[in-house]
């Protein structure tokens, strides 16, 4: 068995900006203690909620060196270096490495796609170049590929690949995907309406967007599947389910930002191409959030 490289909840962390659009290191910062101080369990910086496809390579780096420099070990930072390009994620794994993550998030290669074939000798690529631990990233709804078993299975047997964040919302492949990897790999749940299920089979956790808005109730859900406490899990599952869908009812992180607006943190817009939320989607985002407390 490889060492595990968190349990419980990690947060996909959103990347704040200014109005002029530039990256508002400062209150990500904020962002970063608050999580920690409210039980997260790790930071994932510049994934798909971090809007790091709309990133600078310069500022891919620096946000992943300012996690680092705030979490100061705290909790493990695991940051997302994936491409569509090999070259380009071996170069970015290989700088977060040397600033500092303790993990990597690498997504299946998106728009051009690949043969399962080329999809492991992309992520060997990566896994050969850095001597930190992967965590192997499946959206198929979101790059239009997906990892086979088989290939989740042969990547396992690499020293590096530790982990799957399974985000395809199809619990029948993530159960064959358990029973197939058994031990030589963990898997994260990479959806909120998710985290019961998948950890009722044997996940290690989740990587969440709900954290933004409940980081401690989405961490205990968390710690309940993990004590075994199945029943008190599955009832907070159920009761936070209107407010999981409200944070996903447009392309996220176009809700979850508009959220954490809403509770008085000023994290700014997303970056085009993603636009500001309906006034019909923010009724509905706004009721979920006074349904449980959170407006002040």
């Amino acid at each position: 068995m490889k060492n595990t490289i968190f349990t419980g909840a990690a947060i996909a962390i959103i990347t704040p900006f200014n109005a002029d659009g530039s990256i508002n290191y400062d209150r990500l910062g904020k962002l970063i203690d608050f999580q920690i101080e409210n039980s997260t369990d790790a930071i994932v910086i510049c994934g798909t909620t971090g809007e790091a496809s709309t990133m600078t390579d310069e500022e891919h780096i620096e946000c992943i060196r300012y996690a680092v420099e705030k979490a100061a070990g705290r909790v493990p930072v695991i940051a997302g270096t994936g491409s569509n390009d090999t070259r380009y994620a071996v170069e970015l794994s290989k700088e977060a490495e040397a600033v500092g993550a303790d993990a990597l998030l690498i997504v299946t290669p998106y728009y051009n796609k690949t043969t399962q074939k080329g999809l492991y000798l992309h992520c060997k690529a990566v896994a050969d170049a850095v001597n930190i631990p992967i965590i192997l990233y499946n959206i198929p709804g979101r790059t239009g590929m997906g990892f086979d078993i088989s290939t989740v299975k042969e990547l396992a047997k690499l020293k590096n690949i530790a982990a799957i964040k399974e985000a395809s919302g199809n619990i029948s492949y993530t159960a064959k995907l358990i029973a197939e990897c058994g031990d030589d790999i963990d898997v994260y749940s990479g959806n909120d309406d998710m985290i019961v299920p998948i950890m009722s089979l044997g996940g290690k956790g989740v990587i969440s967007v709900l954290s933004h808005v409940i980081p401690k109730e989405t961490h205990q859900m968390a710690q309940l599947c993990l004590d075994n406490d199945f029943a008190a899990a599955s009832k907070l599952q159920l009761d936070y389910l209107d407010l999981i869908n409200a944070l996903f009812i447009e392309v996220n992180p176009i809700p979850v930002k508009e959220a954490v607006n809403m509770m008085g943190t000023d994290v700014g817009p997303c970056r085009m191409p993603l636009c500001e939320m309906s006034d019909e989607h923010k009724a509905v985002l706004r009721a979920a959030l006074e349904n449980h407390g959170l407006l002040k």
